[in-house]
């Protein structure tokens, strides 16, 4: 092990002590993070599939955008199964809503060498496909070691993130050269990526445009824009983070909006749901859950989206559509899906986690970003009493959406040759080649 890894591996030892604390901690507030917690540390029951495919995506938006991949695995290799594993509850949890008992789901370990190496010895992967930016040096070399090829797929690294990997270049440069190849979103992330040490790269696009919206969200939307008031114009605030409901909500209090406009405001985190009821509650300010199932009497100007895998509904349901985690410098969250489904989109100021498909759709008029909160209500009520706009605003959504499809195809005709080898040795070990 070189130096650079040694230390991290010390330092990640020293918390070790801590890790099932933190599992408690956070299953508090989401029970899913206490379940089959040994995997965390390498420990795995059963007996697990004779030949493999390794997925991993770490949360809820990497499991959607992995869909198309594994669609494109089990076509072309039917016998071998895919394991998907995850970090966070929400993404399991999506797992298990979107594939249910088509592949098998884990954690995966912490990296840490013992635990590593224990799941790689139990499930014996013949390939494995990291989705975004999910790079664990100990994971990787020990892949490696194994001759196990690992990709990061649909791959994205920010030029604030790119600084802090050259700041540790002794451990990441040689991380990123053991992938067996990088396919990236985008000529900038492909640049950044190599310049950092990925060896084998290739842009392919950005697989969370090749998503289609599901004619049962449509129907949901359509029962939620029942329930909302078919006079109302509607606005959604998706995906919102911890800070900017307040300011939202100080923004509407300085500038309230039209008395037939009605906000719908859906946190990021499942935790967060009763903290933004209790925010609600201390504003005074009238509102319904999702959860209560029933119409949204005319007084009643909020609705709070505490639901989970609906924010698609909420988008068709809605006029227009605010994209969360860009008010506040956390790099905003994914603006495709209101963009699939066809309504204008205002975001933040910080988008650098979809950069580059923040600044397509500001340039294709489809989307515009606002400098806070202020602006954001103003942009709202004049977009909200413009229906023309809207109407051209949407269409400019779904075209941009449509141009940028095909990531899938791309990657999969990168992809297809490089793997027939791994998959016929994992054939061939479990005696099915």
């Amino acid at each position: 092990m070189d130096f650079a890894r040694a230390v991290y591996t010390l330092a990640g030892a020293t918390l070790l002590p801590l890790l099932p604390l933190r599992l408690w901690w956070r299953g508090r507030r989401e029970p899913g993070y206490r379940h089959a917690w040994g995997e965390r540390f390498g420990r795995y029951r059963g007996e697990p599939p004779a030949a493999v495919w390794w997925v991993h995506a770490v949360s809820v938006g990497e499991t959607r955008a992995a869909l198309p991949l594994l669609e494109h695995l089990r076509r072309a290799y039917p016998e071998v199964a895919i394991v998907l594993t995850h970090m966070t509850a929400t993404g399991r949890d999506t797992g298990r809503a979107l594939y249910g008992d088509t592949v098998t789901q884990a954690w995966l370990p912490y990296d840490l060498p013992f635990a590593v190496d224990a799941f790689l010895a139990h499930f014996r992967p013949a390939a494995g496909f990291l989705l975004e930016t999910e790079l664990w040096p100990n994971l990787i070399a020990h892949a490696a070691a194994r001759d196990i090829p690992v990709y990061l797929v649909n791959a994205r690294l920010s030029e604030r993130s790119a600084a802090g990997y050259r700041r540790f270049a002794a451990l990441t440069r040689p991380m990123l050269a053991r992938l067996a190849g990088v396919a990236a979103q985008s000529g900038a992330d492909e640049a950044r990526l190599a310049a950092l040490g990925a060896r084998k790269t290739v842009v392919t696009g950005n697989l969370k445009f090749d998503m289609t919206v599901p004619e049962a969200a449509r129907a949901l939307g359509a029962e939620f824009a029942q329930r909302f008031g078919p006079s109302r114009r509607v606005w959604v605030a998706a995906s919102t983070r911890e800070g900017e409901e307040a300011l939202l909500l100080d923004a509407l209090e300085r500038k309230p909006l039209s008395k037939d406009t009605l906000l719908v405001i859906v946190p990021r985190h499942p935790q967060r749901f009763a903290p933004v009821a209790d925010l609600l509650r201390e504003r005074g300010v009238p509102f319904m859950r999702r959860s209560d199932n029933g119409p949204v009497p005319a007084d009643v100007r909020v609705v709070l989206g505490d639901s989970m895998g609906e924010l698609l509904a909420y988008y068709a349901a809605a006029d227009l559509s605010f994209v969360g985690g860009s008010l506040l410098p956390l790099g905003g969250q994914n603006l495709i899906e209101p963009l699939a489904v066809g309504i204008p989109v205002l975001i933040g100021p910080h988008t650098f986690n979809f950069a580059e498909a923040s600044a397509g759709a500001v340039a294709a008029g489809a989307a515009e970003v606002v400098a806070d909160a202020d602006a954001l209500v103003a942009a709202a009520a004049a977009i909200l009493s413009d229906r023309a706009r809207r109407e051209t605003m949407g269409a400019a959504a779904r075209a941009f959406h449509a141009t940028h499809q095909g990531a899938a195809g791309r990657l999969w005709a990168w992809l297809a040759p490089q793997l027939e080898a791994a998959a016929n040795a994992a054939l061939n070990r479990s005696g099915r080649g």
